[in-house]
This record gives C-alpha cells, sequence and structure tokens, in this order.
C-alpha cells in the first residue's frame, strides 16, 4: 500500500475479521505504520497465525481475541475485555462478515448473514461506544447492498426465498444504514463505510461455487488492494472525512438511496437495539 497519511504511532485499531483476508491485509498495514492494532478473529488457529504475522511487521503491540460473531454473548464479552483492556479505542473497524450457502440459524435464534454481518458489530459497536468517544467507525459494506431488500421489522427474512447475495446485499445495506443513523445518534464518533471491491479471500468459501469464484476469478483485487480504503479511512485527517459517508477507492461515493433512507435507518436502529438487546 502507498497512500500517502498521517502516521499512527499514537492510535489503537481494533480489526474484525481479521484473521484472513482484508482484516488480515488492514491490520499489517496499520502495524507497520506503528499503530497498536487488535485483531479480532473467529478461529484460533487462524487468529494465531494471523498475529504471528502483524507482529512480525509491527512497531507496536498486537494483541488477538478470539469471538465468534454468531453468539452475541461472545460479542459482550470480549467487548468487556477490550474496554478493560483499552480505555481509549481510536478506530473499530467493522470487518468481519460473509456469506453462507444455506439459510442458519445462530444460538441466539437470529439468520447468521444479518448477525454476523451486521447484528453482531453493530452490538460490539454499542458495548465500545465510550471508548470510542473521539474516534472513528469503519464499516465494511459493499456494492452488492444494491441487491439488498432489508425489512427491518423481518430482520431474519422470514417467508422469503434464501438468496445468499441478496440475504448478503440486505446486510451490506444494513451496514450503511448503521452508518448514517451512528451519525445522527452518536456526533461524538466518526461513522463511516466502504466498498473494498472484489477481493480474492476466503468469501463464501462454504459454497463450491462461490469458493471457485472467489479463489479462481480473474482480475480480482488481493485482500492488499481491498485493504487499501480501509487503512486510508483509519489514517487520513478526520477533517477530510463526511460523517456518514460511503467510500470506494478512497473517495466519496453514492450508495443506493434505499441504504441512506432516513427513516429505514432508523426503523434499523430501534430493531436491531431489540435483537440484540441493548439500550437506546
Amino acid at each position: 500500500m502507498t497512500s500517502e497519511n498521517r502516521p499512527v504511532e499514537d492510535l489503537t485499531v481494533v480489526v474484525t475479521g481479521a484473521s484472513s483476508g482484508i482484516g488480515l491485509a488492514a491490520a499489517e498495514e496499520l502495524g507497520r505504520r506503528g499503530a497498536r492494532v487488535v485483531l479480532l478473529g473467529r478461529d484460533q488457529q487462524r487468529l494465531a497465525a494471523a498475529a504471528d504475522r502483524v507482529k512480525a511487521v509491527s512497531a507496536a503491540d498486537v494483541d488477538a481475541y478470539r469471538c465468534d460473531f454468531g453468539s452475541l454473548a461472545q460479542v459482550r464479552e470480549v467487548a468487556q475485555t477490550l474496554r478493560e483492556r483499552y480505555p481509549r479505542i481510536d478506530v473499530l473497524a467493522n470487518n468481519a462478515g460473509g456469506t453462507i450457502p444455506k439459510r442458519r440459524f445462530t444460538v441466539d435464534g437470529f439468520e447468521e448473514t444479518i448477525q454476523s454481518n451486521h447484528l453482531a458489530p453493530f452490538l460490539l459497536s454499542h458495548e465500545l461506544r465510550e471508548s470510542l468517544r473521539g474516534g472513528l467507525i469503519i464499516n465494511t459494506s459493499s456494492r452488492a447492498h444494491m441487491q439488498g431488500r432489508l425489512t427491518p421489522d423481518n430482520l431474519n427474512g422470514t417467508g422469503q426465498a434464501y438468496v445468499p447475495l441478496m440475504v448478503y446485499g440486505s446486510a451490506k445495506q444494513a451496514n450503511i444504514l448503521f452508518t448514517v443513523e451512528a451519525t445522527k445518534r452518536w456526533p461524538e464518533i466518526v461513522s463511516v463505510a466502504y466498498h473494498p471491491g472484489v477481493v480474492r479471500t476466503r468469501f463464501g468459501h462454504e459454497s463450491a461455487i462461490y469458493g471457485f469464484f472467489y479463489r479462481w476469478a480473474p482480475g480480482l483485487r488481493s485482500p492488499e488492494r481491498g485493504a487499501r480504503t480501509l487503512v486510508w479511512l483509519a489514517t487520513v485527517d478526520r477533517a477530510e472525512l463526511t460523517p456518514g459517508g460511503y467510500y470506494v477507492d478512497e473517495k466519496l461515493g453514492r450508495p443506493a438511496p434505499k441504504a441512506t433512507d432516513p427513516a429505514v435507518a432508523a426503523a434499523l436502529w430501534d430493531a436491531s437495539l431489540t435483537a440484540v438487546g441493548a439500550p437506546a
């Protein structure tokens, strides 16, 4: 990565989904620049390997904590640990997510795609709000949000056919709606979203078709290229960012109108609060 931004030696950055792909690439680059990087990941073995890679290039401390976003209890537990360990968190990169080939529910009773991509990071952000005052939340979304058909009062998609990319699109739509509403409700924190491009990662690895595509299709971005906008957002002067903005290739983009509808954003916020049991 070659983006020229301010030095980050004094930043503490939490990156979710950091055991591979975009999250790992961003963690390595931020560590290389001097940030104190905190990695969150689901698989303990891959997370440990990722932490070793980041430590190998970092001048500052690197920590790693296991957390499965399929469990809201684990999100609360890791958030408590982070609050105790890092009274100030400068950047929370809500990067974890993905898609699954068939409808599946978590231990909390929610469809797995909406929980791992939206409800879990929504809860984590709430749990870390005090630590993030004066800081930045970066939500990894996708152009797939344009395919979303999100209904706040039916987050599980009950009664709807399960089409993996449409369900994923709804979750990515939720990421932008969360960004928009957080900007209104949490003015003390800058919240932004971004599209990383189509990146060669483990995305969709549970599906033979998607797994083949993301491994072998020509023209896909490397994780390092996909992480470039995340790193830029984390390190650029905050005055250059538009709160609530949606970024593509380090520039302010224009998401689909349904992803910025203020009424839908407010309804999703309230429905998400109820779903995760967080205070208003």
